[in-house]
């Protein structure tokens, strides 16, 4: 890089650097951290032993909020996909391909501990059950984005692709949530928040939990869209 170019890319990141201060970056990130302090007390200590399952059910607390920000992960990459069609716009591509990074992470978590607490529960890490099957189907669609992303280098031909595989991708995320109704299944096929679902102390940590997930999701946005601007800034500067 000349040292000429370095006064125009100063110049062209300057609207991306007041956000790095933006004061609801620290808020979400103090209350990703006070929210954790909290869950993992409940988690392992509050809420009571489950009768059937004993300790290793505690995984539930990781396990459901990683799975319920898989679902929102998507649905924000669903969103994003359909403005990038209908304005064409970077800004939506940013979003989209933002929430598909992150939602990979979380995707893969479940996974994760998905087979952990199977083990003692189950017998077996994994069996190829419908709801285990369909999620590990989303995790591949993601991970399916994302390769595409690499593979095109063209911004917006890219960005058309992804939107249209993170549209038609979406649809896996309804046949996850619902699988247990349409098919037999390891899981258990009465919904949380049904009447008689949870005891009130794992209900009351399962929403902290998923409280937490959701503002530390919401932490990773704002980090990794501004990355992606200053990214862009960057190769408009660079490569222009």
């Amino acid at each position: 890089m000349s040292t000429e170019t370095l006064p125009a890319l100063d110049e062209g990141l300057a609207d991306v650097r007041p956000t790095a201060r933006a004061p609801y970056r620290r808020l979400l990130g103090g209350a990703t951290i006070a929210l954790f302090a909290v869950l993992i007390p409940m988690a392992l200590l509050w809420a009571p032993m489950d009768a059937k399952q004993g300790n290793p059910q505690r995984i539930f607390y990781i396990h459901v909020p990683a799975a319920w920000i898989g679902f929102l992960a998507f649905f924000v990459v669903f969103v994003g996909s359909i403005g990038v069609l209908r304005t064409g716009k970077r800004r939506w591509d940013d979003i989209a391909s933002s929430s598909a990074e992150i939602g990979t992470i979380f995707t893969t978590a479940v996974l994760i501990t998905g087979p952990l607490w199977g083990r003692p529960v189950w017998g077996v890490y994994w069996t190829w059950d419908p709801r285990l099957t369909s999620y590990l189907l989303l995790w591949l669609i993601y991970v399916s984005y994302l390769v595409l992303r690499g593979y095109v280098p063209e911004p917006s031909r890219r960005a058309r692709y992804s939107a249209v595989l993170g549209i038609v991708g979406f649809l896996d995320v309804p046949i996850v949530y619902l699988s247990t109704r349409w098919w037999r299944s390891e899981h258990p096929t009465q919904f949380v928040f049904e009447r008689g679902g949870l005891p009130t102390a794992m209900l009351i940590t399962l929403l902290i939990g998923i409280a937490t997930f959701t503002v530390f999701y919401a932490y990773l946005m704002t980090v990794r869209v501004r990355t992606g601007r200053m990214q862009e800034a960057l190769d408009e500067e660079v490569f222009a």
